[in-house]
């Protein structure tokens, strides 16, 4: 493709802005904290109340939504479409695993973890939802609750929208935005109205999550300032403080951007929650942490389904409503955000790769952690006698953590590192969730201005700010209700792409098994003359200069490309051939109305000289020589292997090969419409692996 399609709006760096979608979200979000702060008792009356009716009469959707999602995610990954990648076949991770898991635990929940990692337990062993309270029985059904809320089915939920979202924009090119996963739905319409709907309700419900949870949580920041330093007191005023504070922070780092802030933050995030586990265990009743951990993880696993379809029917109380189904709901109204956020990250993995890292292991980590603080509570509950953190954590839950820490060494420095842990938690939701909204309110758009990253940012901090002095803890929880309202309409439309990303892995399949490819070599030894083994055997053991490859593209490959468009032209077949003098590479193209365009690449790629090939030299990793293949990329990415070397009449053979895969796929797939990839093309022609300069050896720089 010989340039970039950009429309002129686009191409300007001073906005990203698409229109539709920032302009009524803006407005929506301006009215609706107006009408808050005008009367925050009556909005929070009127929310709840409808709030309480959804989660009566719906409340078996969202339970049976939830376990949809999760075995949904659970057979993907495991099926063979597993190793299907979010993105071309050629495509690596941008992230190493360890700063994906902790980008992507940092902005799903890490600092849900800090406020309920000991508040629940406790909460459920002193109510718990069936039997006697303050039991033995009590405390396994606290933690299998505690497990339950919190495990594979929140992350399940995540997962879904992550891995729809990946799947659609980077393995088809569509927007990375909500509005995608509804393209099996309604087609081209995405990039109308409905699709902008969409995405305003994406954003209304990330905006409004992010601003009430700043604002109803910097409560456990000011109790743990006033914990450690009693003059500074729990008021609106030192919450306030603590909002513009961690908004500046948020700012700096959606300035810094995905790698130097984001990624930098999440990464300390895990450090100091780790290093925060680690020590609560080694001073903990470490046996007592190992052997509930290991008890409470197969109740767990053995009680999965039964928990998942339990919702008290023959009870007449509302502990389902507000913790469960509470939960549940919070997690689906906050899917958009993670959900995108987590698919902006792990572009280039597998999704097998993508759901055993989305789910397994920061669920893993949260038993552990819930082990670690909520079953050391239970302990000095139950051993030690220290009945009185029941009444202090059901009397302000924000102060749980630091009750616990001060039965343990070092409680002023441990509870300093947990303030500041805290407050990182919350700046990198914040400025994660500022990202996401961002690229929702741009259609979709990676790359964005700076001014409007830090206009998101500041937003989510000023309606924090002001609904927090407006109306305090009820202008919030309004706003907290009607978040929690956007759950129903959003577990629809996650039900509704799980179906459409089902029918996309199926033709997916019909894909891998009309085009899969076949050794070249294999291929061209079966057409060729008695010679072409020697060619071959050439071909293997030469390691040619850029020059030569490059020359060989320019000529040989390009010539034989225009060889087989005249004669499809002389078929009444619409053909084109690009040559991309930045990049040195030929590409031939097929155009069908109504049909995915055919696409045959041979583009210029250079690698490390390998070991064997001069044994006898001393070798520098940092000063090798490099020598160039010419590889063939398909639409679906590369195809790992080079063509250097090859007449006009074998690529041209190779050309037939492919277009004849690609027939007949469309016979085994009809009435398939064409996915939006201009924007998918051109990121392809701008992969890492092919820059301007092809200064790139396989998937690393030189």
């Amino acid at each position: 493709m010989a340039a970039e399609k950009v429309s002129p709006e686009k191409s300007s760096s001073l906005s990203t802005i698409l229109v539709p979608v920032f302009i009524p979200s803006v407005i929506i979000i301006a009215l609706m904290v107006i009408g808050t702060m005008s009367n925050p008792e009556l909005a929070g009356e009127v929310f709840t109340n409808v709030l309480n009716y959804l989660i009566k009469t719906f409340g078996w959707f969202y339970m049976l939504a939830v376990a949809i999602f999760l075995v949904f995610v659970v057979t993907v990954a495991f099926s063979k479409w597993g190793n299907i990648k979010l993105g071309p076949d050629h495509a690596e991770p941008e992230y190493s695993f360890w700063a994906w898991f902790a980008m992507l635990f940092s902005a799903g929940y890490g600092i849900a973890l800090l406020f309920f990692g000991v508040a629940e337990p406790v909460m459920h062993y002193a109510s718990p939802p069936e039997g006697a309270a303050q039991t033995v029985g009590a405390a396994k059904q606290a933690m299998q609750i505690a497990f339950f809320h919190w495990g594979f089915h929140i992350w399940g939920i995540y997962c879904l929208v992550g891995m729809s979202l990946a799947y659609f924009a980077y393995r088809h090119g569509l927007p990375l935005s909500m509005r995608s996963t509804l393209y099996p739905l309604i087609g081209e319409k995405i990039h109308g109205p409905m699709g902008h709907t969409v995405d305003v309700f994406a954003i209304l419900g990330t905006m409004f999550g992010i601003a009430t949870t700043l604002g109803l949580s910097v409560a456990q920041i000011n109790a743990g300032l006033n914990y450690l330093w009693p003059s500074i007191p729990i008021s609106n005023f030192v919450q306030i403080i603590a909002i513009i504070a961690i908004t500046a922070l948020a700012t700096l780092s959606v300035v810094a951007g995905m790698d130097k802030g984001v990624k930098r933050l999440s990464m300390l995030n895990m450090v100091l929650a780790i290093s925060l586990m680690v020590f609560v265990f080694a001073v903990g009743p470490t046996i007592f942490i190992l052997n509930t951990f290991m008890q409470n993880t197969g109740s767990y696993l053995s009680n999965i389904v039964e928990r998942t379809f339990n919702l008290q029917a023959y009870t007449s109380s509302d502990w389902m409503g507000d913790w469960t189904l509470f939960i549940f709901g919070w997690t689906i109204s906050w899917a958009p955000f993670v959900g995108l956020f987590i698919a902006k990250i792990s572009r280039g993995r597998t999704i097998r790769q993508f759901v055993v890292g989305v789910m397994v292991v920061p669920t893993i980590f949260t038993f552990l952690w819930f082990s670690v603080f909520g079953d050391t509570a239970l302990h000095l509950i139950i051993h030690e006698g220290y009945t009185n953190l029941i009444n202090e954590v059901q009397a302000d839950q924000a102060i749980a953590l630091f009750k616990l820490l001060e039965h343990l060494p070092f409680t002023s420095i441990v509870s300093f590192l947990t303030v500041f842990l805290i407050v990182t938690f919350f700046v990198t939701s914040s400025d994660s969730g500022s990202l996401v909204i961002d690229s929702l309110a741009s259609g979709g758009a990676v790359k964005t201005p700076v001014w409007q990253r830090v206009f998101w940012a500041s937003t989510e901090g000023v309606v924090a700010a002001a609904l927090l002095l407006a109306g305090g803890e009820s202008g919030l929880k309004a706003l907290q209700s009607a978040t929690l309202l956007s759950a129903l309409p959003f577990a629809i439309i996650m039900l509704i792409a799980a179906v459409g990303m089902w029918r996309a892995l199926v033709i997916e399949g019909h894909h891998e098994v009309s085009l899969q490819q076949h050794m070249q070599s294999a291929k061209g030894g079966a057409k060729a003359g008695p010679g072409y083994w020697k060619k071959r055997l050439a071909n293997l053991v030469d390691f040619p200069a850029r020059d030569a490859v490059e020359k060989f593209i320019r000529t040989t490959s390009f010539q034989a490309m225009h060889k087989v468009e005249q004669e499809l032209e002389q078929q009444g077949w619409e053909a084109e051939v690009i040559f991309d003098e930045a990049n040195c590479r030929s590409q031939f193209q097929v155009y069908q109305e109504g049909k995915m365009e055919f696409i045959y690449e041979i583009r210029l790629r250079g690698y490390a000289m390998p070991e064997f090939s001069f044994p006898e030299q001393d070798r520098d990793v940092d000063g090798d020589d490099h020598y160039y293949r010419a590889e063939v990329f398909l639409r679906r990415g590369g195809q790992a292997y080079d063509v250097y070397g090859y007449d006009q009449q074998d690529i041209i053979s190779d050309i037939l090969d492919q277009f004849e895969k690609y027939l007949h796929f469309l016979h085994i797939s009809p009435g398939i419409l064409p996915w939006k990839m201009e924007e998918h093309d051109d990121d392809l022609n701008n992969e890492t692996d092919a820059q301007p300069e092809n200064s790139y050896l396989g998937d690393k720089p030189i």
